[in-house]
């Protein structure tokens, strides 16, 4: 039988309400770099030009020597982010809501602070949510505000069945469409773009052997980024606000398609994978 680690909610949730800044300038290769990993033509990027919306992933990432990463890749936790226990670290949801465009040149500055902390059971385990609130600004003032939602969760055990699927098939029937596959190449040119070590998304013998998962996985927020300029492109404008739920994992080589209808006070937009089913869904609102 598998020894699990404690996994103190009290501990956890004294990390609520801890603080970090970070900050980093937006070069023009950094947002040529990320237009190209989404498959866009255009001229180069100058300063002052509008960036890809969600580019903020790409900004001030944590940079900490090999020597403090953990066996996943991550940073060893217990500095920022609490010291959660448990082996798989997801992205499980986020909100955006945008003030002002992140242009080429700009200086950001990122606060960053712990906004709640929850313990549960589930399906599968144990789970620990870790709520981030962010503030981004430039020297014109502030730009963008994010809701980042982390879940940790146990490892499977030998013997454990397949999970079924989350969510519905298809949430209804897509006005706009798009069919996409996201390779190898793909995962690792926005591993790099984000200086994201995760081996889940890299190291195919890691993501199947140690954490059982059938392929690389198709990043949270390069999946949630799709879906922000797929809305972009429908409308001709970015959103003033954005939110997205991760349902399922999507794998690397996996044909997939990128979906949009009309809903009250923008689009509804989500991504399904193999079968139809849904592996992201998301809201725009103008």
């Amino acid at each position: 039988m598998t020894e699990h680690p404690p996994l103190d909610a009290e501990l956890m949730r004294s990390w609520i309400g801890r603080t970090t800044s970070a900050s980093d300038v937006i070069t023009p290769r950094l947002a040529e770099e990320l237009r190209v990993t989404l498959d866009r033509d255009g001229p180069p990027p100058r300063a002052g030009d509008p960036c890809p919306l969600a580019i903020h992933w790409c900004l001030a990432p944590p940079m900490v020597p090999q020597s403090r990463l953990g066996p996943d890749g991550h940073p060893a936790r217990g500095d920022f982010l609490p010291p959660v226990p448990l082996p798989r670290r997801m992205w499980a949801a986020g909100r955006l809501e945008f003030f002002d465009a992140l242009r080429v040149g700009d200086a950001v500055e990122r606060h960053s602070k712990i906004g709640d902390v929850n313990v549960k059971e589930g399906r599968s385990g144990r789970l620990c949510f870790v709520a981030v609130d962010h503030e981004l600004s430039t020297p014109r003032g502030l730009a963008l505000k994010e809701r980042h939602d982390i879940v940790y969760r146990d490892a499977p055990s030998a013997d454990a069945k397949p999970s079924a699927p989350v969510g519905e098939e298809a949430p209804r029937k897509a006005q706009w469409s798009e069919t996409k596959v996201a390779d190898a190449v793909m995962l690792f040119r926005y591993s790099a773009l984000t200086f994201n070590g995760h081996r889940i998304h890299y190291d195919r013998q890691y993501v199947t052997e140690v954490e059982g998962y059938p392929g690389l996985i198709v990043h949270g927020p390069l999946q949630a980024t799709l879906l922000i300029e797929y809305a972009a492109t429908i409308r001709g404008a970015g959103p003033k606000t954005f939110s997205f739920r991760a349902l399922n994992p999507l794998f690397d080589g996996q044909q997939f398609t990128l979906n949009a209808a009309e809903s009250a006070g923008g689009l509804d937009l989500w991504i399904a994978g193999p079968g139809g089913r849904a592996t992201m869904a998301a809201k725009a609102e103008w």
